[in-house]
């Protein structure tokens, strides 16, 4: 089991505060994962305000369950990634062009800038930015339906 050299704590503010090992508190620290869709538990930097790495976790499973919590709820709160469950419609195969999609946050519609904005990340999964960069995750794209796979074949 790992045993950080730092404690963790929310401010009266709900701000993530670290406490290192010679006693400086840190205001507003922020979890950064290094692998967020191949290894998402793996690898997470604290780091401050002004971008400086605090301390690293290299296994968020490891931390001691309180700690391991509080990493949890902060990224939670920073990250919004919705996994596309199924393509229902694009509005043209050229881009621009209006996708409607269900996800595993429900229904949406977002538009597609270029090809450029779809990603591979390994075999089979697909990171997609839509026009306000938001990302969404194609985690497996064996998982989706023939119509959703034909659709996306067009923009591959």
């Amino acid at each position: 089991m790992f045993e950080p050299t730092f404690k963790l704590a929310r401010n009266p503010f709900g701000r993530l505060v670290l406490t290192d090992s010679a006693g400086r508190s840190h205001e507003s620290v922020s979890p950064i994962r290094s692998f967020p869709v191949a290894a998402p538990s793996e690898g997470i930097s604290l780091v401050a305000i002004n971008g400086e790495e605090l301390a690293w976790i290299p296994d968020l499973t490891d931390l001691p369950t309180e700690m391991k919590l509080l990493v949890e709820q902060e990224l939670a709160g920073r990250e919004f990634m919705p996994t596309i469950t199924r393509l229902k419609r694009v509005s043209s195969f050229a881009t621009p062009s209006t996708w409607w999609v269900d996800t595993d946050r429900g229904e949406t519609t977002f538009v597609l800038r270029g090809e450029e904005d779809i990603r591979h990340l390994g075999k089979s999964s697909l990171l997609i930015a839509d026009s306000h960069s938001i990302q969404f995750l194609i985690a497996d794209l064996m998982t989706l339906d023939k119509t959703s796979r034909r659709l996306l074949d067009r923009f591959l």
